[in-house]
C-alpha cells in the first residue's frame, strides 16, 4: 500500500498536477504514514496456531484447541482435555499472561477439562504477580455451570475466591454478538444432537469472514452464518474411505468428503479440516486435502498440531 501511494505522488509530480507546495505537503504525509505503516499492517494481520487438531481419544496429537492471533490480541478457543494445553503454549510461544479471553464451545471432556487448567494457572499467576489484567470465559449457560462447578470443587479456596472478580465466566446466548480477544464475535447453537454446542462467526480486521463450526457436523438452520465465508473451520472425524473403520455417523461427525462438499454448497474459500482421527498422522495432511478436493476446489488446510496459519 505504502509503495502504491508512493508511486500515485511519483505520476502526478510528473505530469505537472502536483504543484512545489503541494509535493512538499504531500512528502510529509508519506513520512508520517510510513512510521505507521508497520503498525497498520501488524494489526491487519491474522495467525491461526492450531494447539490441537484431534478427537476426544486421540493419543498421537492433542484435542482440537487453537488461538486466533490479531495484533497483540489472543482469543483462546477451547482448551483440549486436561494439562496438555499448558505444553502446547508453551512450545507455540504463546505466553499465559498474554491471554485474557478463552470462547469455550461446549462441555465435553476433550474441550473443557483445559479450561480448568487455564483457569487455575491464571489465577496462580495474578496471585503471584505475573498476571495483570483480567482473565474472561466465555460460552453458553451448560459450558459456564459445569466449568464453576468444576473449579469450586477442586481448586484451592484461594483460587476459587478470584472467580467472579479477576476471572469473569460470561453467558453469551445464541445469536448474541460480544467482543473477544480483539474481535467481535456472533455465537450460534450448532443444533447439535449429543451436547449444546455454541460456534461462532467474526469478522477479521482485513474484512474476512472467519466461522468455527465446532466439532459436530453443519446443520442447515446455520446456513446464514456460515454461507460464502472465506474461512471455514470444520471437523473431519476421518476419511470417507474409512468409515466404516471409525464409524463417524453413528458418532455424529463427519468425513474430509463431507467436509468438502459442504464447503463447495456454501461457497466457502478456504476449508479448515481439524478434530480428526490420528492413526496415520505422517499422512493425515495429504490424504485428507485430496479427499476434500474431490468436492471443494477451494484452499483445503489439514493442519498438524503447532502448526500456523496465516490469513
Amino acid at each position: 500500500m505504502f509503495s502504491e501511494v508512493k508511486q500515485v505522488f511519483s505520476s502526478c509530480f510528473h505530469v505537472g498536477i502536483m504543484n512545489a507546495a503541494g509535493a512538499i505537503l504531500f512528502a510529509k504525509f508519506l513520512v508520517y504514514f510510513g512510521s505507521f505503516y508497520p503498525f497498520m499492517i501488524e494489526n491487519m494481520t491474522t495467525e491461526l496456531t492450531m494447539l490441537g487438531t484431534g478427537n476426544a481419544t486421540v493419543t498421537k496429537c492433542y484435542n482440537t484447541c487453537f488461538t486466533i492471533k490479531t495484533g497483540k490480541n489472543i482469543l483462546l478457543v477451547d482448551a483440549g482435555g486436561g494439562n496438555g494445553i499448558l505444553g502446547q503454549l508453551e512450545k507455540a510461544g504463546i505466553a499465559i499472561s498474554e491471554i485474557h479471553d478463552m470462547f469455550v464451545t461446549h462441555a465435553h471432556t476433550d474441550h473443557i477439562l483445559g479450561a480448568v487448567w487455564m483457569v487455575r494457572i491464571v489465577m496462580q499467576k495474578m496471585l503471584s504477580g505475573q498476571y495483570t489484567g483480567t482473565f474472561r470465559v466465555y460460552g453458553h449457560d451448560k459450558v459456564l455451570e459445569v466449568l464453576d462447578w468444576i473449579c469450586r470443587k477442586l481448586l484451592p479456596a484461594k483460587i476459587v475466591a478470584l472467580i467472579g472478580s479477576a476471572v469473569e465466566f460470561r453467558e453469551v446466548k445464541d445469536g448474541e454478538t460480544f467482543e473477544a480477544g480483539g474481535l467481535c464475535l456472533q455465537c450460534f447453537d450448532i443444533a447439535s444432537t449429543k451436547e449444546k454446542q455454541f460456534g461462532f462467526r467474526t469478522q477479521l480486521p482485513d474484512g474476512q469472514s472467519f466461522v468455527c463450526l465446532g466439532d459436530e457436523p453443519y446443520n442447515v438452520i446455520n446456513r446464514s452464518y456460515v454461507e460464502n465465508a472465506d474461512w471455514l473451520l470444520c471437523e473431519a472425524f476421518c476419511l470417507y474411505e474409512d468409515r466404516e473403520v471409525f464409524q463417524p455417523y453413528k458418532k455424529h461427525h463427519s468425513t474430509a468428503l463431507d467436509a468438502g462438499r459442504l464447503a463447495a454448497e456454501l461457497g466457502v474459500k478456504n476449508l479448515v479440516l481439524y478434530h480428526t482421527e490420528d492413526r496415520n498422522l505422517d499422512t493425515r495432511k495429504q490424504s485428507y486435502m485430496r479427499e476434500a478436493a474431490q468436492a471443494f476446489s477451494g484452499t483445503v488446510y489439514v493442519p498438524d498440531d503447532l502448526e500456523r496459519i496465516n490469513i
